[in-house]
């Protein structure tokens, strides 16, 4: 029906669209899902894979023996995997539901904000009461990024998923380092900011990392706008995820080849995820200086970004079953060369060097199971890969600690990584990337 007479006193049969204001409004939705990431990786630059490790050592462990603040690392990393791992079918169902990814990225980034926040007024030696604030951060980052990766195609679309989602990821690459680089600076240089010391301009960054994660949430929760659904409740919202979980497990079943990878990625993304986690830490457990070790992750952080981009390339020139098997052959070189490392500048090349693959491995990944997804099952078959995603780093640090604790050698524990990589290497091996495509054509 018309709102109102046309031009000359006719009904206009087309509703008018102010296209101009539309446009606006579509932009505006993108840049402030993608502003989320530039918030977000803040945390996972200054917190996770920067100054956590190092306090937790130095700071908060203090007293405590090399191998036993490891071990204990490695059980705070795993536990808050683990965790998010098994809520994730039920919380995605219920934000897919209800129509609420919103609210509920909203209560489990408040969670990770207040709880980041909260690692300032952690006092020297509580090791235990960092550990569990620690896991209620990584809780909350890593719930609310369910509910992020979800409002992609509600300001995508089909048509522009991959572009937008790469500008998310580059702007997290950027926002993350950016603010990293700030506080590193803070704690080479405390006197010109007006800081006593290194510890306490480490604290302030934990500070900087939930509030700049609080302030560029603020957009995607007013401009992003969402369908809402009608009402269920929540005993009908889980049962219908394990229903979806349980459909899933059983189209998997039927194609060999997608399975065969699902383990294979499993594991070698957890060993990759504990590499990441864990370096600061080994780096600190063998003598060398924090500061070089933080200089080495800006170089990683750095390097990454456009070595992602060129990684992929080749991927597409080899394949990306060859393109995944070079970067877990790099990781494994790493690994072993790691139990030799001695000085800083071995480091730098180390960093370097998992700068050039780290991204490339997780993007060919998903362009290598891609493949194997029957068409009109990709909602479906993505939703299991990435929960399978959160399934990682839940062994890798663990085990890392448990064998630096065992063996009393931080040196043998970084060595449990190579499991990991082996063993996902020799699954990938056997998968038929021809054979996968096939299955996935013959589905029914």
């Amino acid at each position: 029906m018309c709102n109102g007479p046309g031009p000359a006193g006719n009904h206009d049969p087309v509703p008018r669209v102010n296209t101009a204001s539309a446009v606006r409004d579509d932009r505006r939705a993108v840049w402030s899902w993608a502003l989320y990431d530039w918030g977000n990786s803040a945390y996972s630059t200054v917190v996770i894979a920067g100054f956590f490790p190092i306090f937790f050592k130095q700071y908060w462990s203090v007293g405590v023996e090399a191998t036993e603040s490891t071990y204990w690392l490695g059980v705070a990393n795993s536990a808050a995997s683990l965790l998010v791992a098994l809520m994730s079918p039920v919380l995605g169902a219920l934000a897919d539901q209800l129509g609420r990814r919103k609210g509920m990225l909203f209560v489990f980034a408040c969670l990770g904000v207040v709880s980041t926040g909260c690692l300032f007024l952690v006092e020297k030696g509580a090791w235990e009461l960092a550990a569990v604030v620690f896991v209620c951060s990584l809780v909350g980052f890593s719930g609310a990024n369910l509910f992020y990766d979800s409002l992609l195609k509600v300001v995508a679309g089909a048509e522009r998923v991959d572009r937008i989602s790469a500008l998310g990821y580059s702007l997290g690459y950027l926002g993350g380092g950016l603010l990293f680089a700030v506080n590193v600076w803070m704690t080479l240089s405390p006197a010109t900011f007006g800081l006593a010391d290194a510890a306490q301009a480490v604290r302030i960054s934990f500070l900087c990392a939930a509030g700049w994660w609080a302030f560029f949430s603020i957009p995607i929760l007013l401009f992003v706008a969402e369908e809402h659904r009608a009402s269920v409740s929540t005993r009908v919202a889980v049962s219908a995820s394990l229903r979806e979980l349980h459909r899933t497990l059983t189209h998997l079943r039927s194609l060999r080849q997608a399975w065969t990878f699902l383990l294979a990625y499993w594991l070698y993304i957890d060993g990759v995820d504990t590499i990441i986690r864990m370096a600061v830490d080994y780096g600190l457990s063998i003598g060398l200086e924090s500061t070089d070790l933080i200089t080495a992750l800006l170089i990683t952080q750095f390097v990454g970004f456009p070595a992602a981009i060129v990684f992929g390339r080749i991927g597409e020139r080899i394949g990306a079953r060859q393109g995944v098997l070079i970067a877990i052959g790099v990781y494994i070189c790493v690994t072993v060369y790691s139990v030799f490392m001695q000085s800083a500048w071995q480091f730098y090349v180390l960093a370097v060097v998992i700068g050039l693959v780290q991204g490339g491995v997780q993007a060919l990944s998903r362009s290598l199971y891609a493949r194997f997804v029957p068409a009109g099952r990709q909602a479906e078959f993505f939703g299991f890969y990435n929960m399978l995603g959160k399934f990682a780093a839940v062994l890798g640090p663990v085990l890392v600690g448990w064998t630096a604790l065992f063996f009393d050698s931080n040196r043998i524990g970084i060595l449990a990584v190579l499991v990991l990589l082996i063993a996902g290497g020799a699954l990938l091996l056997r998968v038929d990337v021809a054979a996968g495509e096939r299955e996935a054509q013959a589905f029914r």
